[in-house]
C-alpha cells in the first residue's frame, strides 16, 4: 500500500504540474472545453483513488469539485468567474494535501466545508481559504519519474559495462598481470556488480500492482455470474519488472474471468459434484530460478478436452484432422486455436472466441509461455513462466556435446563427478538414475534431449544436480567452462515456446549462448515433481490417496512383480556363476562379501543375473531378476495375499494385475542375521583360540551374539569362551574341549556340541 500511496503522490504532483498553465488558461476562458475536459480528468482520477487508498477528505472535495465539473460538462451550469475560483480553490487544497500526506504532517481541515459551500455559489467563502492553501510549504520533492526508455538505455549501458569487465578479467587469467591492475580491476568489479543491482531495481516493482485489482473484479465477475468464490493471492512481494507487469495484465485478467465462468461451477452443480459451494481461485507468483512463475489454479471442472475436439470439429476448424486420435496432452493444447469458444451463448464475459490464443501470444511476445495441468472434473493449474528480461544474473556455463550453455547459478546445488560407490549412476530398465551420496535422483542426458549426442547416460563423466520446484535433478553434462555474469534477454518466440530455454546472452567470446530453463528440462525430461493439480484448503475432506514408488521388473518366472523403490541400494548385473547353493541355502558372491540370494526362479541356465541389491540398515540380501521395466508409482489400494510369503499382495498398474514382492519377507528370515549394537558380548581368550573364531564365530552372530577378541575400556564381556585347561574361576567362562564325554556339560562343553555350547551362553548371559 505505500508504493501505491507513493505512486499516486507523484502522479497527483506531476498532474497538478501540468495544469497548472492550463488552470490559468481555463480561469480566463472558462468556455474551453479542452481544458475544463483535462480538469475534469485529474478530478476524477483523484475521487477514483481516494476511495482505494482511504483518503476521505481528498474523496470528499475530488467529489464535489467532479459534481460541478460534470454539470459544466453537460451544459447545466455556466462556468463564471466566481465558480471557476471555487474550483481552483479546492485543485489547490487538493494540492496541500497531497504535500501534507507526503510530508506526514497534519493539515487543517477547517474551510474545506466553505469550499464546497462555495461550489454552490458563495464565492466570497472561497477567496481567503484559496488564499491560505497557496501560502503553504511544499516538502521537498525525494523522486522522479523517469521514462522507460531511459531505464532501457541505461540497462544497455551497464550490461555493456559488464561484458567489458567480464572480458579484462578473462584477458587478466590469461596473462598474468602487475598485481596493482588486478587490485584496480576487483575494485571494478565491486563498483560494476554495485551499480547493476542499482540500475536493476529502477526497473523493478512489486507484483502487487498486478494483484492489487483482482479482488474487485473477482467480486464483479461473481456477482454478474451468480457464482461463489473464495480467492487467495500469494506472493504479492516478489518483485517483476515494470514493463512486464503492464503486459501481464490484459493475459491475467482474462485468465481470471475465464476461471470463474468456464471452470468454477454454480453452487447447485458444486453440491452435486460433491464439492463445497463456494469455489476456490488461487492466484501466486514466486521466483523459480532465472524466472518469474504466475500459478492461477481453481478446483472447478477442469477443461472437457472432448468438448474441444467436438467445438472445433462442428466449427469446420479441425482441417480434415482426426483430433480424436490425438493424445490428452494434444487435445489439451486445442484450447488455444484460434476462434474456440467452449461457451454456446455469447455474454459479456465469454463466448465470442477471443480467447487462449490471444493471451498465449501476449505471453509469447514479451518471451514467456504458458502452460496447463488439467484434472478434469477436478479443477485446472496455469503456470505462466515469464524469464527475467535484460536481467545480469551469475551463471555457470556447461559444455554438451561441443557446445555451450549457461545456467543459472542459484539453480545448480552441485557439480560433481562420478566415481565410486558415493557417486553412481544406475540402469533401472530404460530409467537413467543418479545416486549421489545416498540421495537417489532422475537423470537427464542434457546432450540427448536437446538433440545434440545419442543417449549414453552410463557414460557420464559429470554430473549438475540441479534444483527444481519440489525436487532435484542430476544432469550429465561434459565440462564446466566458467563462472560469469551474463546479460539475458528473451530468446526468439520460436525457441522460448520449446520450453527448455529461458533466453539469450553474449557472453565475452562474442558467441551468441542460450540459457537454459531447469524447470522446462524436468518437464521435457518426464520429471515430475508436482503433486495435485487442485489446491484444497484446510477446509477440504477430500485427500489425495498417497502412492509409493516401486521398480517394476519382469522376474525369473517369466512373472512381473514390483517391489519397494526405497530398499533398492542399486541394480547390477553379475555372472552367474557367483551365485550357488551352500550352507542350506541361494547365496551370492559380490564385491567379495556372501549375501543372501532370495529368487522365484530358477537362475540355472543364464550366463548372466541381473540382482536388486536391497539394503536396510546393516541388512543386506540380493533378489534375483530377469530384467527391470520401469519405476511406477504403486497405489494404496493393495489386494493382500492369502498366506504368508514371498507376495505381499496384489496391485493395479496400467490396467495389469502386480505382485507385490513383500519387503519383510526379504529381509527377514531371507537376510543375513544382524548383530545389534547392545547384544551381549562374548569375548575369545586364550592363545590358541583360532578355531573359536574360525568356527563358532558364525554360529554365536548367527543367534544374535557379540563376538569379539579384545574389549573396549570399561566394557565387560557378558561370556568368555576358552580352550585354556587354566585354574582361573569365573563364572563367565565357557571351557570348550574335544572330549565327547563333556557334551551336555555347562561348565565343559564340547567344542562341537552347538547346542550344548548355545545353551550355556544363554545361560550365563541370563545370569549375568
Amino acid at each position: 500500500m505505500d508504493d501505491l500511496l507513493q505512486e499516486f503522490i507523484a502522479e497527483t504532483r506531476e498532474t497538478l504540474e501540468a495544469l497548472s498553465g492550463e488552470i490559468v488558461a481555463w480561469e480566463a476562458a472558462p468556455e474551453d472545453r479542452a481544458r475544463l475536459d483535462a480538469i475534469f480528468r485529474f478530478v476524477h482520477t483523484v475521487k477514483g483513488s481516494c476511495g482505494f487508498l482511504d483518503l476521505p477528505r481528498l474523496a470528499r472535495l475530488s467529489h464535489a469539485a467532479e459534481d460541478v465539473l460534470s454539470a459544466l460538462r453537460s451544459g447545466e451550469r455556466s462556468p463564471d468567474a466566481p465558480l471557476v475560483t471555487a474550483v481552483l480553490a479546492i485543485v489547490d487544497r487538493i494540492g496541500e494535501i497531497v504535500e501534507a500526506i507526503d510530508a506526514g504532517t497534519a493539515l487543517d481541515d477547517s474551510g474545506e466545508e466553505l469550499l464546497i459551500a462555495a461550489l454552490d455559489g458563495s464565492a466570497e467563502m472561497a477567496t481567503p481559504v484559496a488564499q491560505q492553501a497557496s501560502s503553504s510549504q511544499r516538502a521537498a520533492n525525494r523522486s522522479v519519474r523517469l521514462s522507460t526508455d531511459l531505464l532501457d538505455r541505461m540497462m544497455s549501458g551497464m550490461s555493456d559495462m559488464v561484458l567489458a569487465r567480464n572480458e579484462l578479467a578473462r584477458r587478466m587469467r590469461d596473462h598474468q598481470g602487475d598485481p596493482g591492475i588486478e587490485a584496480a580491476l576487483d575494485r571494478l568489479s565491486l563498483t560494476v556488480a554495485e551499480m547493476r543491482d542499482t540500475v536493476t531495481r529502477t526497473r523493478m516493482q512489486k507484483i502487487d500492482a498486478l494483484f492489487s485489482a483482482l479482488p474487485r473484479m473477482v467480486r464483479d465477475t461473481v456477482a454478474e455470474l451468480g457464482k461463489q468464490v473464495q480467492l487467495v493471492v500469494e506472493g504479492a512481494d516478489v518483485e517483476l519488472d515494470r514493463e512486464m507487469i503492464e503486459m501481464m495484465r490484459d493475459p491475467l485478467v482474462h485468465i481470471i474471468r475465464n476461471s470463474i465462468d468456464h471452470g468454477i461451477e454454480s453452487p447447485e452443480q458444486r453440491r452435486a459434484a460433491g464439492k463445497r459451494e463456494v469455489g476456490r481461485l488461487v492466484v501466486c507468483a514466486r521466483q523459480s530460478g532465472n524466472q518469474i512463475i504466475i500459478e492461477i489454479s481453481d478446483d472447478g471442472r477442469g477443461i472437457d478436452t472432448d468438448r474441444l475436439v467436438q467445438k472445433l470439429t462442428a466449427s469446420g476448424q479441425s482441417r480434415g484432422r482426426d483430433l480424436s486420435a490425438l493424445s490428452e496432452r494434444a487435445k489439451l493444447d486445442l484450447i488455444f486455436e484460434p476462434g474456440l469458444s467452449t461457451k454456446d451463448e455469447v455474454t459479456a464475459i465469454s463466448g465470442r472466441g477471443v480467447g487462449m490464443d490471444v493471451v498465449r501470444a501476449n505471453i509469447e511476445q514479451i518471451g514467456g509461455r504458458i502452460e496447463l495441468v488439467n484434472a478434469r472434473g477436478r479443477g485446472l493449474r496455469i503456470l505462466i513462466h515469464v524469464p527475467l528480461t535484460l536481467s545480469i544474473i551469475p551463471a555457470i556455463v556447461i559444455g554438451v556435446a561441443g557446445q555451450r550453455f549457461a545456467v543459472t547459478r542459484q539453480a545448480i546445488e552441485e557439480i560433481v563427478h562420478v566415481g565410486g560407490d558415493a557417486i553412481r549412476i544406475d540402469l533401472l530398465g530404460d530409467t537413467a538414475a543418479a545416486t549421489v551420496r545416498d540421495r537417489r535422483m532422475p537423470l537427464v542426458d542434457l546432450g540427448a534431449l536437446l538433440g545434440l549426442a545419442p543417449a549414453n547416460p552410463a557414460a557420464a563423466d559429470m554430473l549438475a544436480i540441479i534444483s527444481a520446484s519440489g525436487g532435484s535433478f542430476a544432469v550429465a553434462v561434459d565440462s564446466v567452462l566458467d563462472h560469469e555474469e551474463l546479460v539475458i534477454k528473451p530468446a526468439a518466440p520460436a525457441v522460448m515456446a520449446s520450453g527448455i530455454y529461458a533466453g539469450q546472452t553474449l557472453p565475452d567470446s562474442g558467441s551468441p549462448m542460450l540459457l537454459l530453463d531447469c524447470a522446462g528440462i524436468a518437464t521435457a525430461a518426464g520429471i515430475n515433481f508436482t503433486h495435485d493439480a487442485v489446491i484444497d484448503d484446510e477446509e477440504t475432506e477430500a485427500a489425495v490417496a498417497p502412492t509409493v514408488d516401486a521398480l517394476l521388473f519382469e522376474d525369473l518366472d517369466g512373472r512381473r512383480r514390483a517391489v519397494p523403490l526405497a530398499i533398492i541400494d542399486r541394480v547390477e548385473t553379475v555372472p552367474s556363476d557367483t551365485a550357488r547353493f551352500s550352507g542350506g541355502r541361494m547365496r551370492l558372491l559380490i564385491d567379495g562379501r556372501i549375501v543372501p540370494l532370495a529368487s522365484l526362479g530358477d537362475v540355472a541356465g543364464r550366463v548372466d543375473l541381473a540382482v536388486l541389491r536391497i539394503k536396510d540398515g546393516e541388512a543386506e540380501v540380493a533378489y534375483a531378476i530377469a530384467e527391470p521395466v520401469d519405476i511406477v508409482a504403486v497405489p494404496a489400494e493393495i489386494v493382500p495375499s492369502v498366506q504368508a510369503g514371498p507376495i505381499l499382495g496384489v496391485v493395479t498398474i496400467d490396467d495389469e494385475q502386480i505382485e507385490l514382492i513383500d519387503p519383510q519377507w526379504l529381509l527377514g528370515p531371507n537376510s543375513a542375521a544382524v548383530v545389534q549394537p547392545g547384544a551381549p558380548l562374548c569375548l575369545i581368550h586364550g592363545e590358541g583360540d583360532g578355531w573359536i573364531a574360525t568356527f563358532l564365530k558364525p554360529v554365536l552372530e548367527a543367534a544374535g551374539y557379540r563376538v569379539a577378541m579384545k574389549t573396549d575400556a570399561g566394557e565387560e564381556p557378558a561370556v568368555i569362551l576358552t580352550t585354556d585347561a587354566d585354574d582361573r574361576h569365573d563364572d563367565r567362562i565357557i571351557r570348550l574341549t574335544n572330549d565327547r564325554r563333556d557334551i551336555g556339560s555347562s561348565e565343559q562343553v564340547y567344542r562341537y556340541d552347538r547346542a550344548g555350547l548355545l545353551a550355556a551362553v544363554a545361560k550365563r548371559v541370563e545370569a549375568a
